[in-house]
């Protein structure tokens, strides 16, 4: 017999990046007395990780758990980045219910479109939060259209139309639902939650099936798998089954040892678990997302869609340059091999594969971002290694042809801008396919373009617009090759001899083109030390001191004056190499390299080509 659980909603809250999903959670948890009246709160609490604090975006969903009127609401936070969606995806399977978060002034966004298609693939009722509106820019009721149109972009039923909106803002802690009402608090939103979102439904004398949609990693108890009780009852020390949908042989006996639910930020132990509750699991070693735990007497699995397929690969290897081994803690094929295989332990878009070399293995991902943010998570553990240039995964279709994986490029840049976009852009294989006016003086645009097109062109791009650009991307499926791209237009500057760079040498460098490190610097042959201004690569001594003389004396020197070097961040250093260079990472520097570092072999190597 199917039951309803009235005392508790399910619900995830998906957006386009930067339209305020996690600020909106902090006022929810607020407003709903998580929190003591004189506690100190960070902002964006839910961003747990640094670097998700750093760049202001979400990485991983979280869960989270607040109580309005004797209901429990669970509520999971979801990264917008469209390298994230695979995290999206999943975690929609756990709720019954989600919020819509859209940007008063940016409107319907490309993540919006993909969230949202998610969402109405799966018959989830939809609530449309309207956030930001009290931005002065801000156009509550165009949004609003566009927001249908949207929905109706994507075939929604006529129930799934009727969908309530919400207007808030969620950095002044106020929803509303009519643009003229009074603002005070959340309520609106607590109370809509409540009357529209549907209570879970499960048989709880069925037996017993928990869906794993979230893996959570602890030193100390290993895999955590988070998953909804869809029926029966869960208890600590019940013997169970681990299934999968998708591995019809995988048959795993198994004890539930411990059993938390969540409640506000924590996780509370709890003797047994009903149905629609969300629950973390512990002490089941090798459980994956996607699996089904079952009672022992009916193992029946729960399907699952599959993760979507990376589209970026990079390889990561062992540092060999002539500075290895000096910064990092962990420098060995060994460690850098456990670290990636532990890696996909929780991120399941990740691939990791060994190659031919013990010192190499391939990584593939959803996107830059997606690699990146693994990079420099590696990199402040104290890991030091070195990675090839992104390339794109080709597949080849039934003919026998080359396929390459398409972007929708969502550009927004002021009007004096767009000849320079659509030449840049077209350059590297983007077709336009849409191009209007939007409000403050700005023009949108939309191509489509070869993922490989976008590799290295973040950086131009802010160049171009003076920094007032704003791109999204999108998946957009896979497409016959379009032909070959010419990535940088400029050489290297190259050093030419080990030692420590000096002002002198550098002063008659910095004409040749932008250098990238500035005095009493390490560097090494082959190391690249800047961007040439000319095609080709550029062999420089920046270790050259002057000889002295009896005539002139050395606090001549003194007067040298250097243009500032351009330190690149991870993502420039990323977008910079080229196909015969290398980023050597390490916790204190990121060093750009030829692969051969020798020049005669390197220019043999050329000469081959």
């Amino acid at each position: 017999m199917k039951t309803t659980r009235d005392d508790i909603r399910n619900i995830a809250i998906i957006a386009h990046v930067d339209h305020g999903k996690t600020t909106l959670v902090d006022e929810l948890l607020k407003q709903s007395g998580v929190f003591r009246a004189n506690q100190e709160v960070q902002e964006r609490v839910m961003d747990s990780n640094d670097i998700e604090r750093e760049r202001g975006i979400t990485i991983l969903s979280k869960n989270t758990a607040v109580f309005y009127k004797d209901v429990k609401i669970n509520i999971i936070d979801t990264p917008g980045h469209a390298d994230f969606g695979g995290e999206v995806e999943r975690v929609l399977k756990m709720v019954n219910g989600v919020i819509l978060v859209v940007d008063a002034f940016e409107g319907a966004m490309p993540q919006t479109k993909f969230v949202l298609m998610k969402a109405l693939e799966l018959n989830l009722p939809v609530i449309v939060c309207i956030n930001k509106i009290d931005r002065p820019e801000a156009r509550p009721e165009e949004v609003i259209d566009e927001v249908l149109e949207l929905f109706m972009d994507l075939d929604a039923s006529d129930e799934q139309l009727d969908c309530p909106f919400i207007f808030a803002s969620a950095r002044d802690g106020y929803a509303i639902r009519n643009l003229n009402d009074e603002r005070k608090d959340m309520t609106p939103l607590f109370e809509t939650i409540i009357d529209y979102i549907p209570a879970p439904t499960g048989d709880p004398d069925a037996n017993t099936q928990v869906l794993i949609s979230t893996i959570d990693y602890n030193e100390y108890v290993g895999r955590i798998g988070v998953g909804k009780v869809d029926n029966g009852v869960l208890k600590v020390n019940q013997d169970a089954i681990v299934v999968n949908h998708h591995e019809p042989d995988k048959q795993k006996k198994v004890k539930i040892s411990k059993l938390y639910e969540f409640d506000g930020l924590n996780k509370v132990e709890v003797k047994e678990a009903k149905i629609g509750s969300i629950v973390a699991i512990s002490g089941i070693a090798d459980i994956h997302i996607g699996d089904t735990i079952c009672a022992t007497d009916n193992p029946v699995a729960i399907p699952f869609q599959k993760i979507s397929e990376p589209t970026l690969s990079m390889n990561f290897m062992v540092n060999d340059s002539p500075l290895a081994g000096q910064e990092g803690k962990f420098i060995t094929s060994r460690h850098l091999r456990d670290r990636l295989f532990r890696e996909l332990n929780t991120d399941v878009s990740l691939r990791v594969e060994e190659t031919d070399s013990a010192d190499c293995f391939k990584v593939s991902g959803r996107g830059e971002l997606h690699l990146s943010v693994l990079i420099e998570n590696m990199r402040r553990e104290g890991y030091e290694f070195a990675v090839s240039k992104a390339e794109v995964l080709y597949h080849t279709d039934e003919n026998g042809k080359k396929l390459e994986p398409m972007e929708l490029a969502y550009v927004d840049v002021p009007d004096e801008f767009t000849g320079t976009v659509i030449d840049k852009l077209s350059q590297r294989k983007g077709e336009m396919v849409d191009m209007r006016p939007i409000s403050g003086g700005y023009t949108r645009m939309e191509f489509n373009i070869p993922s490989r097109g976008l590799i290295g062109y973040r950086g131009d791009f802010l160049t171009d617009t003076k920094g007032n650009g704003i791109i999204n991307t999108i998946f957009n499926g896979y497409a016959p090759y379009k032909g070959d791209i010419a990535y940088r237009k400029l050489g290297s500057l190259i050093a030419f001899e080990s030692g420590e760079s000096v002002t002198y040498g550098l002063f008659s460098a910095q004409e040749r083109g932008t250098l990238f490190i500035g005095a009493g610097v390490k560097v090494y042959s082959g190391m690249v030390i800047g961007s040439s201004s000319k095609p080709e690569d550029i062999e420089l001594n920046v270790c050259k001191k002057k000889h002295l003389t009896n005539t002139r004396s050395s606090s001549a020197d003194e007067a040298l004056t250097l243009v500032p070097p351009k330190i690149l961040s991870l993502e420039q250093a990323l977008d910079f190499i080229d196909v015969d260079e290398l980023l050597e990472v390490t916790p204190e520097s990121l060093r750009i390299r030829k692969r051969i570092l020798d020049p005669t072999l390197r220019k043999r190597a050329n000469f081959k080509k």
